[in-house]
């Protein structure tokens, strides 16, 4: 067991206490998981995470950010960040965000949360500049998914119903962003496959027509993209729609 700081509540023994309303966690239970069970995109499960948190706990500011690689990428937020989403890494281990995810373990901390010995200060986040803080670690299978923090302006004490709702959505959303992030990164292979045998379909048309090398017919995709200021994806696939449109005169 990690010993603790000031503020943190041990993972081994985390909620001591009344529990909440048996009615209340299973009515929580019900609807995030139908919310969670449609299959969405990842960018729509974590906003609709985010939107559960704010109907449910009601901070100021709520960030989840996405383990990729050996960083937490901030992926989520209840205030805009649009120039920080997917550009915000944080290494594991730096700041308290970086220690919830190295630890797996909850800090809550009511008051003074910038003066705490873990804190980092971001020049993009002015969420930074508040008082309470409340990060739990997001798990799937014992594996480290991400993290989710919650964050109040002025002084909170987080009850023990708060805190062991959070670190429920904690782990119960980690399976299901990890299935949205995977589902993802196929999309995006799968676009990348479709993009190159456009591409390569496009040139084999260029080498065709003006008797071009395939090195060639590539510089002139990739030259017509820069000059047009268009993805070479939608330079290739004119080339193809104009070969096609050939065809049947073609053959008449």
């Amino acid at each position: 067991m990690y010993p603790t700081a000031p503020g943190e509540i041990p993972s081994e023994h985390p909620y001591r206490g009344d529990a909440p309303d048996d009615d209340t966690q299973l009515d929580f239970l019900h609807r995030i998981s139908g919310r969670l069970a449609v299959a969405d995109p990842l960018h729509e499960v974590l906003a609709q995470i985010v939107e559960f948190m704010n109907d449910t706990v009601g901070a100021d500011s709520c960030f989840i950010y996405v383990l990729e690689g050996e960083s937490l990428v901030l992926r989520a937020s209840k205030n805009p960040h649009p120039e920080s989403l997917g550009n915000l890494r944080i290494p594991i281990g730096e700041g308290i965000t970086g220690w919830v995810a190295r630890k797996r373990q909850m800090v809550a901390i009511s008051s003074g949360a910038t003066s705490d010995k873990r804190f980092r200060r971001f020049s993009q986040l002015p969420e930074d500049r508040f008082e309470a803080f409340l990060s739990v670690p997001i798990l799937a299978g014992g594996r480290l998914i991400g993290v989710l923090n919650l964050q109040h302006r002025q002084r909170h004490e987080h009850s023990q119903r708060e805190t062991r709702l959070v670190s429920t959505i904690g782990h119960l959303v980690g399976a299901e962003i990890e299935r949205a992030r995977l589902d993802s990164e196929v999309a995006k292979l799968t676009c990348q496959l479709q993009t190159r045998k456009l591409i390569e379909r496009a040139k084999g048309i260029l080498q065709r027509d003006l008797g071009l090398t395939e090195e060639q017919a590539y510089l002139m995709l990739q030259q017509e993209s820069r000059r047009r200021r268009m993805p070479m994806k939608q330079v290739a696939e004119a080339v193809v729609l104009s070969d096609d449109l050939r065809r049947p005169q073609a053959v008449r």
